[in-house]
């Protein structure tokens, strides 16, 4: 059966961690939206249910899962997306979203994002597991391109081996800014590949985030402010979309809340400024 139609959402919002949960429930915090860790929720009852109850009746949702193993040849957890989709009915998210990556094989978790190849096989697996998934859901499926480290021989482009994902299943696309520079920069390519390649009309949500330098490569670390080359990479896509959610995503070394909403206060001003050239 072919997903429905996925409605554009226009905002801005932030990943909720833990450290907020006081701020976003004790005053109206000017964000549209909020994205949770689907996996931290995928439980019966208790504080977790609780606080996100809460959380709902003041912000839209959005369910952001790390596991779901879009990559698995050996398919997907027929209970994990059970109860994911106990979970997208009870709150009623804006869209459930998940990696093209795969975290684990033979029943064991690496609770990390690892890699695939971009090829033809690689394709028919992640088409397959994406069908599957959003059967079990009821909904359409928004996919994030992972930030990578190593590459393939023979392999097609990132960008097209996720515009033919959407092509074949009818999934949209979770673009996250900041692992296309990491990926970039990691491989030496030209980030024109994922303007001129990526169906922008499948684009549901933009992630900003920062990384850390290592000794050779970028990493996706998540832990530090928004960079000048993800915000000048982002400006370049405002120009090409029409309404898209974007959200600041920070996983350590969390700073105030107050810190967070002038990031997404600059986010709001790129993509303003990105409208008008674009108009």
């Amino acid at each position: 059966m072919a997903p429905s139609a996925l409605p554009s959402f226009a905002g801005f919002g932030l990943g909720l961690r833990v450290p907020h949960y006081a701020d976003v429930l004790e005053a109206r915090q000017p964000l549209d939206f909020v994205e949770i860790i689907s996996e931290n929720f995928m439980v019966d009852g208790g504080k977790p249910l609780h606080v996100l109850e809460q959380v709902r009746a003041r912000y839209r949702l959005a369910l952001h899962g790390v596991s779901m193993n879009l990559g698995a040849v050996d398919g997907l957890d027929a209970t994990y997306l059970r109860r994911l989709r106990l979970l997208a009915d009870r709150f009623d998210p804006l869209w459930v979203s998940d990696h093209v990556c795969w975290t684990g094989v033979d029943g064991i978790h690496t609770h990390d994002l690892l890699p695939l190849p971009y090829t033809d096989e690689a394709l028919e697996v992640v088409a397959r597991n994406i069908m599957v998934a959003q059967e079990a859901l009821g909904r359409p499926l928004v996919v994030e391109n992972p930030s990578t480290y190593l590459s393939f021989d023979g392999a097609m482009t990132e960008a097209s081996f996720l515009a033919e994902l959407c092509a074949r299943t009818g999934c949209y696309l979770l673009l996250d800014v900041n692992n296309i520079v990491v990926s970039a920069t990691n491989h030496g390519q030209r980030v024109e590949d994922w303007l001129d390649t990526l169906p922008v009309d499948r684009i549901r949500q933009i992630h900003l985030a920062g990384h850390s330098r290592g000794e050779d490569l970028l990493v996706d670390t998540h832990d530090a402010p928004v960079p000048s080359p993800v915000w000048d990479l982002y400006a370049r896509f405002m120009e090409r979309l029409g309404p898209v959610a974007t959200m600041i995503e920070r996983d350590g070394n969390i700073p105030p809340l107050a810190t967070l909403l002038d990031e997404l206060d600059e986010a709001r001003r790129i993509a303003g400024a990105s409208a008008r050239v674009a108009a």
